[in-house]
């Protein structure tokens, strides 16, 4: 899941990363009327070498901890990522995250909470 931290954290997921530290999409112009799920803002946003280095990270930790979640008996578990506004990083994120768990078998839903909030475009 996607989510804008201006608009409240996330309380429905069980973990909960913070993009904001990432370059942020929203300051340039041609790109700031566009969402994560296009590749405009995807290339942009994984273009800056500690996008990629946090995402092979968290990938890491999450391939880490799925099968501990399941071995305890956790069916769900909710991965959520937060930047500014829920538009751009948080949404490239958990695009990104869905490939790679759908890719491993696991069943994914995604959700983008904020896209649609002062929508502009």
């Amino acid at each position: 899941m996607s989510f804008g931290f201006k608009y409240g954290v996330s309380t429905e997921s069980d973990l909960v990363f913070d993009v904001r530290c990432l370059p942020n999409p929203y300051y340039v112009e041609e790109l700031r009327n566009h969402t994560g799920t296009e590749s405009c803002v995807r290339d942009y946003v994984m273009g800056f070498e500690e996008s990629q280095k946090l995402y092979e990270k968290i990938t890491d930790l999450i391939d880490y901890l799925v099968p501990l979640y399941i071995r305890e008996g956790k069916s769900q578990l909710v991965i959520a990522f937060g930047c500014t506004g829920g538009k751009h990083r948080s949404i490239t994120f958990a695009e990104l995250l869905s490939k790679h768990l759908t890719e491993k078998k696991f069943k994914v839903q995604k959700y983008h909470r904020d896209i649609t909030k002062d929508k502009k475009f």
